[in-house]
């Protein structure tokens, strides 16, 4: 892991995306600069501090800055308390703010605030400040497109009736990557904390699968980067579909997969444009998160293209050093945090690629699979510009249920929904062994997934077992774990697909059985592994049609299914 610092406005800015901050260096070097800084000024800057000296906060005393938590989560895992931990220089902060600057944001992580200007001849004054190492556009309102839904959900439709258990219609969601047996067993997030930093939670306030999230006080705080207060409410609803597959909880139609963990709702994505700002929201919620003491951060946000094309990172950003937002995320993990992000929803388009911060390489990014594990196509590929593995696993991104803002359930597609699956799931089974600290639960998470031996650039490792991973932290799980997850397709012609989830490795026997007692087909002595195998039979055109029953024979327990041959 990498636990890296900002060096500097000028040594980082080295990119496409600021092309418009050095071309505004060239012009100061040969035109006044009430002349340049007069032309339609941006709105919003990013501040860079030259350093923290002679700051009130000293690295004795972290309880100044980070809650007693977050100091624990430090001493847990051996993380010291570094230079980056210290809040900005507050008297740097009230020189700017006593010229009438009004202060957005702050970043300790990167020594730098944002601020918004109304009055670009304040920039002057800004330029003569010694602690101030660089400026930059991250708004400019003369770039700003008309307003865009950034997050219109595929095939979003509405369920309707209930499901055959307590899991409803989230069942498949959970049960593919094993996740309801660390259900079973008592791992559900108690303890845990989860921030979700997103684009907005409208209706969680009011929705039916957050009643008990309320009534049982797993609401931690709430926070609006973007706008700055404490209201998250009145914004967008993407968060709040986010959060439901988490926590959700509506018995027999919608239940999360870490439905009694501790959450914190931090708005940074601003809906109604794109811009690097957002990144800078982001970085500040972050480390919010960090100082409350979170364990988790879901993000189901990604950045590539912005309004002003002078912001837009390329392909060779993508390499977890070069966004500011993947660098931030990379130091929250550094900080103890599991990170899991998005893979982004541009597998169809032009640009094609994972998204900043997924590139980072410290984090769990997540693609998408459909409810058949294959790769979705909308979700993002790899690998990263440096050539790592990612995504570094997929989960189902395809039709996944989630809370409606009308009430109802509904379903969808996106790694927005994806990822919840994982930092849920995650959650739950760090509850097992929280010594493991969060590059050690990626590892073990990653070993898990289904091609692990061999990544590919759609789905990274692939689908988790969080059985599987269960047992590789050393938990023994009982008998009843053996089942048949799914069949496809039944009624079937020529191939059948088996998911067997079996507790150890052993050899099974496999039969098709007609109504006469007569074995049809059978295969012997196939070897599984625990957890889910994934099994193919194939070549069975020659078989009759009608009804047969499928014996798959165990050591000591027999399991049946019925399927159908065209």
């Amino acid at each position: 892991m990498r636990d890296r610092q900002f060096k500097g406005f000028i040594a980082s800015a080295v990119k496409p995306g600021l092309g418009w901050f050095y071309s505004l260096i060239l012009l100061i070097q040969i035109l006044p600069i009430p002349v340049i800084l007069a032309q339609n000024p941006p709105e919003k800057y990013w501040i860079q501090f030259t350093d923290k000296d002679n700051t009130p906060y000293s690295l004795d005393n972290p309880d100044e800055y980070l809650s007693q938590r977050s100091i624990q989560r430090r001493l847990k895992y051996g993380i010291p308390v570094r230079v980056n931990d210290l809040p900005v220089n507050p008297s740097y902060i009230d020189s700017i703010a006593s010229l009438g600057i009004k202060i957005l944001n702050k970043s300790k992580w990167f020594n730098a605030i944002t601020i918004e200007l109304t009055d670009s001849s304040l920039l002057d004054s800004l330029l003569t400040f010694g602690f101030i190492s660089g400026i930059q556009n991250v708004y400019h309102p003369l770039s700003k497109k008309s307003v865009k839904e950034k997050f219109t959900d595929i095939a979003e439709s509405e369920i309707s009736g209930t499901g055959l258990h307590s899991y409803g219609f989230s069942d498949w969601q959970i049960m593919m990557v094993n996740g309801h047996i660390l259900h079973d067993l008592g791992y559900q997030g108690q303890g845990m904390q989860i921030a979700v930093i997103d684009a907005g939670f409208a209706g969680m306030d009011i929705l039916p699968a957050f009643s008990s999230l309320w009534e049982n006080d797993q609401i931690l705080t709430i926070r609006d980067f973007v706008d700055g207060d404490e209201q998250v409410f009145d914004a967008h609803s993407h968060g709040m579909k986010v959060v439901s597959i988490m926590c959700g909880n509506i018995p027999f139609q919608l239940l999360g997969t870490a439905p009694k963990a501790g959450y914190l709702l931090l708005r940074s994505e601003d809906t109604s444009s794109e811009f690097l700002i957002e990144e800078d929201n982001w970085i500040a919620a972050a480390e919010y998160a960090d100082s409350f003491g979170v364990d988790l951060i879901n993000t189901s946000l990604g950045y590539s293209k912005f309004d002003d094309p002078e912001q837009d990172h390329s392909y060779t950003d993508m390499d977890g050093n070069s966004t500011r937002i993947s660098i931030g995320a990379d130091i929250a993990a550094s900080k103890g945090i599991l990170v899991v992000t998005s893979a982004g929803n541009q597998g169809n388009d032009p640009w094609q690629f994972i998204t900043a911060p997924a590139d980072a390489d410290s984090v769990l990014s997540v693609g998408a699979v459909d409810s058949l594990g294959y790769y979705a196509p909308f979700s993002s590929v790899g690998p990263t510009a440096d050539g790592r593995v990612k995504p570094n696993i997929a989960a189902m991104g395809q039709g996944v249920a989630y809370q409606g803002t009308d009430g109802s359930i509904v379903t969808g597609n996106g790694t927005s929904f994806s990822a919840p699956i994982i930092t849920g799931l995650s959650a739950c089974l760090w509850q097992v062994n929280t010594s493991l600290n969060n590059i050690e639960l990626i590892r073990k998470i990653e070993e898990s997934a289904d091609h692990y031996d061999s990544p590919d650039i759609f789905t990274g490792y692939g689908i988790p077992d969080f059985a599987s991973a269960l047992s590789k932290m050393g938990i023994e799980l009982p008998e009843e774990y053996y089942r048949i997850n799914y069949i496809f397709p039944n009624p079937f012609s020529d191939e059948v697909e088996i998911n067997l989830f079996s507790p150890v490795i052993q050899e099974i026997d496999i039969q098709f059985i007609d109504l006469t007692g007569r074995v049809v087909w059978y295969e012997k002595n196939r070897v599984i592994v625990p957890g889910s195998n994934r099994i193919s039979l194939q070549q069975l055109g020659k078989i009759p049609g009608g009804l047969y029953i499928m014996k798959i024979i165990t050591p000591d327990k027999i399991l049946e299914e019925k399927l159908i041959k065209l």
